[in-house]
């Protein structure tokens, strides 16, 4: 593929939730853009963005899938992300390096739960979005009262662009407000084919009306346009697109489109607005992240010409060498070249350097500023840490993820088994951050942590199918933890005399409980030097590290908030281990002076059932302890919203299916921790 200047490049992911049509609207776009011949379906297992075993077998997306292609003029990077909440952490770290984002609706379903998260992953990025309402052609779509959901549910500002050309099963094409056409899709012939019509007479006056609201919607954002807008100047094509990309860059609107992917109609349309309003890397701010041993912002802007930075976003392992997915933010990177990893401190090779599509890979030689590529050779690289220049180190903000919720116990059949499962577990591990493996060591097991039952099941279902490894998988256990009872202050010495040098640690910290401050807070108030600066990093390693084994159930505590308040030091006998262990027993003597309190993950749960159901289902989640939140209707079906305890949620949908004559669904992702009523705290010990 021909290399395209930055301003022609675009950097975007489609992401939504589960069953919008994210998969089927990236085929599409492939098949548009002639990077497919076919188009492949989720249905039937042949979706090229979907080339995971787990993925062909479900039908979901499992794995962020990248690919490149071209649309007239432009060169489109394209992250594929998941919907299902169980891999929420692809869609993370996919839009921390990406520039603009889809966010895909179905006209039927609206704003759902998951594309709440997925909304709210992308506020945190400032990421410019389009949204496009899919499946128009279904009975009981609705294109506006989507558009009202997105400004009520989600607290944006949206502005539809184009209005549908038809309703339901007579959805013909689009409505452009901003050049005032109609465009309808002729026959079935995959969309190729499609011309311009007259506006309908009768849908008239409703897109002159809606063409007024998008000027004034867009001019409240853009100055100089509400100028020409009060001086009632012409206002022509030109200026309408400058001003909607200005104000969506920005991310003060967020441009509405609409079609239906599945029966190939408005996909051409929402490529030219990712041209016309997303952002190219030229447009986004340059990126901005510290020296390793200074204080101080380091900035880095987008050109071939400034020293390296680059950021690594996902690994795969791969059987000809493990795939480091990166996105270039500045500089250059030839295959051969030897970098420096600041988040390790140490040098790395990069052997070969790949555009991905997919699963499938093309060999470039190098990469430039605004790329997002696939290198092969790192050893020691992981998600999160950043390439550059030794002389010219910068360390990038990580991508943060959420905390597990769900473990499980697993163990090797076979003596023999042991090292394939070692080696399959730390594979699995380097590729997603939210898996999490520990040694129990009261028992011995081998403890897996994730997501949700989907996400540690085909996990496991990977470790059996690609590492071929015999494992026996226990039932899932739920994730609790602990927090402190009431505040205490703690007064711990920790002096030994031997024959030489000896031991002396002395500290006063305030444990209290706190909210939000997860897993553990540690402030240090000390002045005047009681304590030296070196000392201090091995008391809050200590209360870090003390804090992940609790008491009433050997569960990590969180929401607690540890001051360093006093202490003193022996200008001979004081030294890092004196004083971690005056801060280990600080934190024990504490959690048994305030005593602990048991938490429990509660999920966000969106129950869909018909109508004739609904006193079943509610029945049903009261008797698992749900908190029910809200009863809704949509398009005939009742939405039941609320909050459940994750322990409860085990085995819920075969339950829902049998409820439900197997016509019953539903969706859930974490909420919160809350305390665990007491008479249920033995049981969960």
């Amino acid at each position: 593929m021909e290399k395209k200047p930055l301003e022609k490049l675009r950097n975007i992911g489609i992401a939504a939730h589960i069953d919008a049509g994210k998969t089927t609207l990236s085929e599409r776009v492939l098949y548009y853009t002639g990077k497919a011949y076919k188009m492949g379906e989720v249905d039937e297992g042949t979706a090229t963005m979907d080339w995971m075993e787990e993925e062909q077998k479900r039908g979901i997306t499992i794995t962020a899938a990248a690919t490149s292609c071209s649309w007239k003029d432009l060169q489109i990077n394209l992250i594929d992300t998941p919907g299902h909440v169980d891999f929420t952490a692809e869609v993370e770290r996919s839009l921390r390096v990406l520039d603009g984002a889809i966010c895909v609706f179905c006209g039927v379903g609206g704003v759902e739960a998951q594309s709440e998260t997925v909304w709210r992953q992308a506020d945190r990025y400032r990421v410019p979005r389009l949204c496009f309402v899919n499946k128009l052609d279904r009975v009981g779509s609705d294109f506006f009262k989507v558009v009202e959901e997105v400004r009520e549910k989600l607290g944006a500002k949206p502005v539809p662009i184009q209005i549908p050309l038809g309703k339901e099963q007579d959805f013909k094409g689009c409505i452009d407000l901003v050049e005032m056409k109609a465009w309808a899709y002729e026959g079935e012939e995959l969309g190729t084919k499609y011309k311009e019509v007259d506006i309908p007479s009768e849908d008239l006056p409703l897109v002159k009306k809606m063409r007024e609201e998008m000027i004034e919607k867009v001019a409240e954002e853009v100055e100089w346009l509400m100028e020409m807008y009060l001086r009632e100047e012409p206002i022509g094509e030109a200026e309408i697109k400058k001003a909607i990309r200005q104000a969506t860059i920005s991310t003060k609107i967020v441009p509405v489109l609409c079609g239906s992917a599945l029966k190939n109609k408005g996909v051409q349309m929402l490529l030219d607005a990712v041209g016309d309003y997303l952002p190219s890397p030229m447009d986004v701010p340059p990126v901005e992240g510290t020296h390793p041993d200074k204080e101080g912002v380091v900035v880095r802007k987008v050109s071939e010409e400034e020293p390296l930075a680059a950021l690594a976003f996902k690994i795969m392992t791969d059987k000809h060498g493990d795939l480091t997915y990166l996105r270039m933010y500045a500089g250059r990177l030839r295959s051969g070249q030897r970098v420096f990893n600041s988040r390790k401190n140490k040098v790395e090779l990069i052997s070969r350097i790949y555009k991905m599509h997919a699963n499938t890979r093309e060999q470039v030689e190098e990469a430039t500023a605004g790329d997002i590529v696939a290198a092969v050779g790192l050893k020691d690289t992981a998600t999160g840490d950043t390439l550059c220049e030794r002389q010219h180190q910068i360390l990038l903000e990580p991508v943060v993820f959420p905390e597990t919720v769900i473990s499980m116990a697993i163990e090797p059949k076979t003596q023999a088994e042991k090292e394939k499962l070692i080696y399959a577990l730390n594979k699995l591990k380097k590729e997603d951050p939210t898996f999490g493996v520990k040694m129990n060591e009261e028992t011995g097991q081998l403890i897996i942590s994730g997501m949700g039952e989907l996400h540690l099941e085909v996990l496991k279902n990977r470790m059996l199918s690609e590492y071929k490894v015999d494992a026996t998988v226990g039932s899932p256990k739920v994730a609790y933890k602990e927090t402190l009872g009431r505040a205490v202050l703690i007064e711990e010495k920790f002096i030994q005399q031997t024959g030489g040098h000896g031991q002396y640690g002395h500290v006063v910290i305030l444990f209290e409980p706190c909210k939000d401050a997860h897993p553990v807070l540690f402030e240090n108030e000390i002045v005047g030097g009681a304590i030296p600066k070196p000392y201090i990093k091995a008391v809050a390693n200590a209360v870090e590290e003390t804090t992940q084994g609790g008491v009433l159930g050997g569960y990590p505590l969180i929401n607690v908030k540890a001051t360093l308040k006093d202490g003193s030091h022996h200008p001979v006998d004081s030294s890092d281990l004196a004083f971690y262990t005056a801060a280990a027993r600080a934190v024990s003597r504490a959690v048994q002076e305030a005593g602990s309190i048991l938490l429990e993950p509660v999920m966000k749960v969106e129950v869909s059932v018909p109508e004739m159901y609904l006193g079943d289902a509610l029945g049903d989640l009261n008797g698992r302890r749900a908190n029910i939140m809200e009863l809704d209707i949509r398009s005939g079906v009742r939405l039941i919203k609320g909050h459940v305890p994750l322990s409860e949620m085990f085995g819920y949908a075969t339950a829902l299916r049998s409820l439900t004559s197997g016509r019953g669904s539903y969706i859930m992702e974490p909420f919160e921790y809350r305390v665990v009523p007491k008479e249920l705290c033995v049981s969960a010990s």
